[in-house]
């Protein structure tokens, strides 16, 4: 059974602040996707790690992982902080009908997993959650994910039970963008947060860490646990 932390002391309030300027530093990397010049491409971990030696942006303090149930892509319900207790696991927000950010991003920590040893793989959860459940069926969710992995989970819901769990990461609500045609694209954090054996996330991981960096970090966290030193 994993060993929890107890939960920050700060006053919600200036919890919830000190996130913000953090997330604030991140906030080129989330937008609609495919804008790219509205968006840019977001900040960049290369050549400046966290201290311990990450390619994360380590997060003060740390972001508790949600403790809310949605719909996995078989349809059935996921308590998100019990079914991946004792489990390394990353979070991304996005949608299927992203263009670029969003398989990017998944497809960058596929390579990785591919990289670590099978034991290290076998403690790393990847969980992707839909910002466009309109058109994120669960049985779409699951057709895309496998084209990457097909252990990585792929969680929808109500509008009303994203937003709570959005809410909870500190995360703008979701805003669709007209992109003519009927089509839309979704503003969205393009992220991924990275939440340890006690159920928060110390390090959020932008755009741009190379499949490499993701693997070293990624065996470091599954072996070692979190630490800043």
């Amino acid at each position: 059974m994993s060993e929890r932390r107890p939960r920050s002391l700060l006053p919600r309030r200036r919890r919830a602040a000190a996130i913000a300027l953090v997330l604030a530093v991140l906030a080129l990397a989330g937008a609609a996707c495919g804008d790219r010049a509205s968006t840019g491409a977001g900040p960049s971990p290369q050549g400046a790690m966290s201290p311990g030696g990450w390619s994360g942006a380590q997060v003060t303090p740390a972001i508790h992982k949600p403790d809310v149930t949605l719909v996995d892509s078989s349809g059935a319900p996921f308590s998100l902080r019990r079914a991946t207790d004792g489990y390394v696991t990353l979070l991304y927000v996005g949608y299927t009908h992203c263009p670029d950010v969003c398989p990017l991003q998944m497809a960058t920590v596929a390579s990785a997993l591919k990289k670590v040893p099978p034991d290290v793989a076998a403690k790393i959860k990847v969980v992707f959650l839909t910002a466009d459940p309109a058109r994120d069926t669960p049985a779409h969710l699951r057709e895309w994910l496998d084209r990457f992995n097909p252990s990585f989970i792929g969680l929808t819901g109500s509008q009303a039970a994203i937003g709570a769990a959005l809410k909870a990461l500190y995360m703008a609500p979701v805003q669709k963008e007209d992109l003519g045609g009927g089509n839309y694209g979704v503003s969205h954090a393009a992220y991924v947060l990275a939440f340890t054996t006690d159920d928060l996330a110390h390090l959020i991981y932008p755009e741009g860490v190379t499949a490499d960096d993701w693997a070293r970090d990624l065996e470091k966290l599954v072996r070692r646990g979190w630490t800043d030193q």
